[in-house]
């Protein structure tokens, strides 16, 4: 297994990227909206662009809570509490870090949480 420093570090630029990339998008999302008709309702292209800019402004924020559970992660690994469970205190477990490494607890207690 790699060090959960360097994959928490490679799994934030990547969302960085995403998140420029997105940004990106929306910016572009809204300044196509400019130059259309702005009475969203009655404008047959007016759902449209505001569906794509409500999609991509939903994909940006998930991006910006990825980058902050990833920033509380690599807190985490500064600590010593990375790969501990926050609910129950076990292990969080190898398999779970490397699919998510931003995760703060067990499979278990995820589940629990879902339920």
């Amino acid at each position: 297994m790699t060090d959960p420093r360097e994959r928490l570090e490679e799994a934030r630029r990547v969302t960085l990227r995403r998140l420029a990339s997105l940004t990106e998008d929306f910016d572009e999302v809204v300044a196509a909206s400019l130059d259309t008709n702005a009475d969203d309702e009655h404008d047959p292209e007016g759902a449209t662009i505001a569906f794509e800019r409500s999609q991509v402004g939903a994909l940006v924020r998930q991006a910006r809570e990825r980058l902050a559970e990833l920033d509380a992660a690599l807190a985490r690994v500064g600590d010593g509490s990375y790969g501990t469970c926050e609910r129950c205190g076990r292990p969080v477990g190898a398999e779970r870090l490397v699919a998510r490494p931003e995760a703060r607890t067990c499979i278990d207690c995820a589940r629990l949480s879902r339920a």
